[in-house]
């Protein structure tokens, strides 16, 4: 596990609750990574604790496109798989 360190003082000026901060912020950095091709769709949504149509939402609300790779047809092909077990 990667644990990252916000300054006290950057942290007071994130304007949002105490109990949504790491969650926001983990929401913003899977979409960054996301758009920046750093991570594929499914590592992505993990990190930002959403499901596929959830993560789409939270693309859509902050303008990113989502691209469809190669990773993307393979998560699907995955999980057409495991739907017909």
């Amino acid at each position: 596990m990667l644990n990252l360190e916000i300054p006290e003082n950057i942290a007071q000026a994130i304007k949002l609750p105490d109990k949504d901060i790491k969650k926001r912020l983990l929401k913003i950095l899977a979409a960054m990574l996301y758009e920046e091709k750093i991570l594929g769709i499914g590592k992505a949504r993990a990190l930002a604790g959403l499901s596929k149509i959830e993560f789409y939402h939270l693309l859509n609300k902050e303008n990113m496109c989502i691209t469809y790779d190669e990773e993307y047809l393979k998560e699907d092909l995955e999980q057409i798989k495991h739907l017909k077990k």
